[in-house]
């Protein structure tokens, strides 16, 4: 049994995933050789090369439990392992085969051996019986015939049964004939009448010889005991009786009826019938005959397969003192029925296979049964469904399950494949068979990433070694081959390399901040990770990551010139006559952050009961509430907070002492130049007026078509949004608001100055653009860092392009003027 396993272990270990040709070899060898002993050179007879044998894993395999033979690598000799018994294999078969196969790797090729296995003779004749009785009465003419037992052989051909030979005696002698494929039979033939009177009894010896050289031979002793007359012998109506039956009759059925009749009056003409038995097989078993009336039953179950014919020997034996019998042939034919349904055997199976395997990769051996005889012997044999696998025919009913197919374990991880064999018999019979054959994982899906770009915000001045984000890549593949590390991309962007700023945890994904970032210095940047799997080759792929740093209300606004020079006393005149909104002083601050940290609201802060003054909380502009009074002091301290929109609120303040003066004479400041107004209206005057009525006309004409497009819109886009309203504010500005969005335009009073500021109001959109034109054909534009709200609400925007349209021809044509 140890042997058998490792014969099978090595048969599925050898079995490799490539192409695979079969071919066939016929050997011959006698039974009973010495171990060792040679059959052939299979690298001679295959044309190979002796020193390839062992590169090439040469096996010899056989589906028998026994094995008979093997091979020698080195001289690539096949010679024989075990006994090899024919009549064990074959039994009484006139020929006699062993089917072995052998097998080569790389590449794999199948070679199907047959060795015929000749009989030799070493087996003798025998008797079943080496003593047999033989009563004869003495009034039997000379010339009757008595059946003997016959020898069986276990050999078979020549060395089978030959001849039988009587010793020699005055009153028999022996007539041998021919009996088909049961051999010779043997009679003894009356010579010369018995006398019981001189010799009761007479001891004979037949010999039965076979055909070797030398010959083999057993012996049969007859005891003839002579005993007084019935001198008619019962008499068969025939010699020969056929009968044929199918194999699923049931017992218990009548066969044929036999008849005998017998001269003889009262006992010596009452016949008895019977079997005889001949050799080692007992029929009696099989079949029942009425010794009364000669009537042959079927006692139990045939079967074709096993045995396709009975022949017996029936006795008709009267009943006298002297008794006489007669003997006929009965034979038996078995029809056969389908009643075997194919056997499909799997001698060997490779599991898993790579989803790599190559079309025609062996995967199974396949062997196909059907106990059935003629058509009903006949089969076919394939794979049912749609599988990538499919059956290769190698050798009458041997086949090979081969690729037939791109194999994918992501997709299919184990195929069941069924395999459906089916006889020719009426009706056909079928047998399906299920193979479950794994899919070995082979490294062919590289690790991926959800997106192709990753879009991470990192809040500024973030903790060192903080985690900023974690990225995760899957890989379909399993083990190892869907083992992920990470890596961060080596590059640079403005003479920093990325690794100074961050690390990757090459098997989390976590992304660690190596420093702190600051929004002002640097807003945005991008690096590349790639995961690698553990697969051999490995496989990767790239993802870009973009880093957008968070602005956070880290700086305080600044007071800008000429207000903020350190030291310095801040100080402004006003007429006493200056009317109401009569401008004074504007304060102008920036902030480093952006967005709402960036938004600047300027609030004034006057001495209590004091409410002179007022200052545009966007614009910065100082200006007068109402007209001067007797009451209202000289000189007024105003304190100015400029608040950034950030959470928390930072701040700064700057003081001004406004002095009130009685003549505007006295009043100089270094921001205001009074131009010379020109009594005749000049052409430079006409084209300021005609630039101005086209704008405004321009303006009012886009406004009024896109107030029309909004109105046609769906109601759903209504629901979204609110209808627009324009405002104007006491300070000189004015504003476009809805729903969610509102902008200001605020233009200054100064008529040597005029600054156009279009900003949200109260909360900008984070794509809100701050453009100021100052009179000194300055040009200053600042954008805030988007925000991860989305605006999608177009018309605000065009409004705001139009706006900055209008206030920068007016600020063309102011300059025009100047």
């Amino acid at each position: 049994m140890g042997n058998e396993k490792c014969s099978w272990i090595c048969w599925i270990v050898l079995l490799c995933l490539c192409e695979c040709n079969a071919s066939h070899l016929s050997y011959t060898i006698s039974e009973e050789v010495n171990k060792g002993a040679l059959l052939a050179n299979i690298a001679k007879d295959l044309n190979i090369n002796v020193q390839e044998l062992e590169d090439r894993g040469l096996r010899i395999l056989s589906s028998d439990s026994k094995k008979y033979f093997d091979v020698n690598l080195a001289t690539g000799n096949i010679f024989v392992n075990d006994r090899i018994d024919r009549e064990e294999l074959c039994s009484n078969a006139e020929r006699c085969s062993l089917r072995i196969q052998a097998v080569l790797l790389n590449p794999m090729v199948v070679h199907r051996i047959e060795v015929n296995v000749l009989d030799i003779n070493d087996n003798s004749p025998d008797f079943n019986e080496h003593l047999y009785f033989l009563n004869i009465s003495e009034s039997v003419s000379p010339g009757e015939r008595f059946l003997l037992p016959v020898a069986e052989d276990a050999d078979v051909g020549s060395y089978a049964v030959k001849s039988y030979k009587l010793d020699k005696n005055e009153h028999f002698s022996l007539d041998v004939q021919s009996a088909g494929e049961d051999g010779l039979s043997a009679e003894l033939v009356l010579q010369k009448a018995l006398d019981r009177e001189k010799q009761p009894v007479l001891k004979l010896i037949v010999t039965a010889m076979d055909g070797g050289i030398p010959g083999r031979s057993g012996t049969l002793q007859i005891h003839v005991n002579v005993i007084d007359s019935n001198d008619n012998t019962p008499i068969f109506s025939r010699s020969l009786y056929k009968v044929r039956v199918n194999e699923d009759t049931a017992p218990g059925n009548v066969l044929i009826k036999l008849n005998a009749t017998d001269l003889d009056e009262g006992m010596n003409g009452k016949i008895v019938y019977s079997f005889l038995r001949r050799g080692n097989s007992d029929l009696t078993k099989v079949f029942d005959i009425n010794s009364e009336t000669g009537t042959v039953t079927l006692k139990s179950n045939i079967d074709f397969e096993k045995t396709p014919a009975y022949e017996l020997r029936v006795q008709a034996k009267d009943q006298g003192a002297s008794s006489r019998s007669a003997h006929a042939k009965l034979l038996i034919e078995v029809i056969d029925v389908n009643d075997n349904a194919p056997e499909i055997l799997v001698t060997s199976l490779v599991t898993p296979i790579r989803e790599d395997a190559k079309l025609g990769a062996i995967v199974a051996l396949i062997t196909v049964v059907d106990k059935d005889g003629g058509n009903n012997g006949l089969t076919k044999c394939g794979v049912v469904g749609s599988v990538p696998f499919k059956l290769k025919s190698n050798y009458k009913n041997d086949y090979s399950l081969v690729v037939d197919g791109q194999l994918d374990r992501e997709n299919i991880s184990a195929h069941n494949i069924s395999i459906i064999a089916t006889d020719e018999g009426s009706p056909p019979l079928s047998s399906m068979k299920i193979i479950t054959v794994s899919v070995a994982d082979v490294n062919d899906n590289p690790p991926r990433f959800v997106e192709p770009v990753l879009h991470i915000y990192v809040k500024e001045n973030s903790p060192i070694g903080s985690t900023l984000y974690t990225v995760k890549a899957v890989d379909s593949d399993l083990h190892d081959n869907a083992k992920i590390t990470y890596k961060l991309l080596p590059m640079s962007f403005i003479n920093i390399q990325i690794s100074s700023l961050l690390n990757i945890n090459s098997d989390t994904g976590d992304i660690i901040g190596l420093q702190s970032f600051n929004h002002e210095e640097l807003k945005t940047f991008q690096f590349k990770i790639q995961a690698t799997d553990s697969g051999v080759p490995p496989l990767s792929s790239n993802v870009t990551v973009n880093v957008l740093i968070l602005d956070e209300n880290d700086n305080n606004p600044t007071i800008l010139a000429p207000y903020s020079e350190h030291g310095s006393v801040n100080s402004e005149t006003i007429p006493y006559s200056a009317e109401s909104g009569y401008f004074v002083a504007k304060i102008r601050a920036v902030d480093a952050d952006s967005g709402y940290n960036a938004l600047l609201s300027y609030h004034l802060s006057e001495p209590k009961g004091n409410n002179l003054f007022r200052i545009g909380t966007s614009t910065g502009e100082i200006r007068t509430k109402r007209r001067m009074s007797d009451n209202d002091l000289k000189t007024h301290h105003l304190l100015v907070l400029v608040s950034d929109n950030g959470e928390p609120s930072l701040s700064a303040t700057v003081s001004i002492d406004v002095m009130v003066v009685e003549s505007t004479a006295d009043v100089q400041t270094q921001f205001r130049h009074v131009p010379i107004k020109e009594d005749n209206f000049s052409d430079l005057n006409l084209y300021l007026l005609i630039a101005i009525v086209s704008v405004s006309v321009i303006f009012l004409l886009s406004l009024i078509s896109l107030i029309a497009v909004r109105c046609h819109r769906t109601d759903s886009d209504f629901s979204r949004y609110s209808a627009p309203m324009i405002t104007t504010h006491p300070d000189g500005s004015w504003s476009y608001s809805k729903a969610t969005q509102q902008y200001d335009v605020c233009f200054s009073s100064d008529t040597l100055k005029s600054d156009v500021v279009v900003f949200p109001a109260p909360f900008p959109p984070v794509d809100a653009e701050l453009i100021s034109i100052n009179g000194n054909d300055t040009f200053t534009r600042t954008q805030t860092l988007p925000n991860t709200d989305k605006v999608s609400d177009i018309f605000p925007h065009t409004v705001i392009c139009i706006q900055i349209l209008v206030g920068f021809m007016l600020q063309v044509v102011l300059t025009l003027h100047i």
